[in-house]
């Protein structure tokens, strides 16, 4: 049964009495969170770890390439990624960093069924970074920002957004930014930005079918991913998954 059908067929479980005007809904097989009526984050009922919206896997691309060990996550939305991480290796520190009170909350309640152990810092992004790179705090070797449209309503913003991101990206990590929703020209810009702030890092990119996401990744120089592996020893994803995943990021695009 399509998405569509399901948030049809919901009925309400929870909504917000302030001006964030969050809801969450569900039916027998997923429970979804929603913001000013649009769909953020669907989860799987009967199995909450599982990914369920097509930008998520371009999101989880560098997991063909390396075991992450700290993760840290701008945004989190009902907490797709980071069930995900956790149920794949329970050893992956995810960090989850997120502005909303009212936002923890719901994950806390209705999107966290299994009790992962999941950090999460009540902060907001920018300021998070900024804090980031001038403390003795250890780098995250995979930085994932989900928050880029709160910060896009100036050019001076998104700069600033994205060398803080940059600033706290070690040669040897990677960075995911998920762009919902902009047009081509916002999204030439954060890409034209990315270049102008780094050169440490290859730009590849997702256009996702059907949905208005696109998902850039900067990852290290060294990383193979002209020619995958058929096997690899670097990776937390089964063999079946490595190989389809392998498929999937033949549809990327390099700047």
């Amino acid at each position: 049964m399509k998405l569509t059908k399901h948030v049809d067929q919901g009925h309400l479980v929870y909504l917000s009495n302030d001006a964030d005007q969050i809801s969450i809904s569900e039916n027998m097989h997923y429970r979804w969170l929603m913001f000013d009526d649009v769909i953020q984050s669907v989860m799987h009922l009967r199995q909450p770890e599982k990914l369920t919206l097509p930008h998520q896997y371009a999101v989880l691309m560098p997991l063909l390439f390396f075991k992450a060990k700290k993760v840290v996550e701008l945004g989190l939305g009902g907490g797709n990624i980071s069930r995900f991480l956790n149920t794949l290796d329970s050893n992956i520190d995810v960090l989850s960093v997120e502005l909303s009170s009212q936002v923890i909350h719901c994950f806390k309640q209705f999107f966290n069924p299994l009790r992962h152990n999941i950090s999460i810092e009540n902060k907001a992004a920018l300021t998070w970074l900024q804090e980031n790179e001038n403390s003795n705090y250890q780098p995250a070797d995979w930085l994932i920002c989900d928050v880029y449209q709160h910060h896009a309503d100036s050019f001076q913003n998104r700069v600033k957004l994205l060398t803080a991101l940059i600033d706290n990206l070690t040669d040897d990590a990677c960075l995911t930014i998920n762009l919902p929703d902009l047009d081509d020209h916002e999204v030439n810009l954060c890409l034209t930005i990315l270049k102008q702030l780094q050169s440490s890092h290859q730009i590849i990119y997702f256009h996702i079918p059907r949905y208005l996401n696109i998902v850039i990744h900067l990852l290290p120089n060294h990383w193979p991913i002209a020619k995958l592996r058929k096997r690899s020893k670097t990776t937390y994803l089964p063999l079946w998954q490595y190989r389809r995943w392998q498929q999937y990021f033949t549809h990327h695009t390099s700047t």
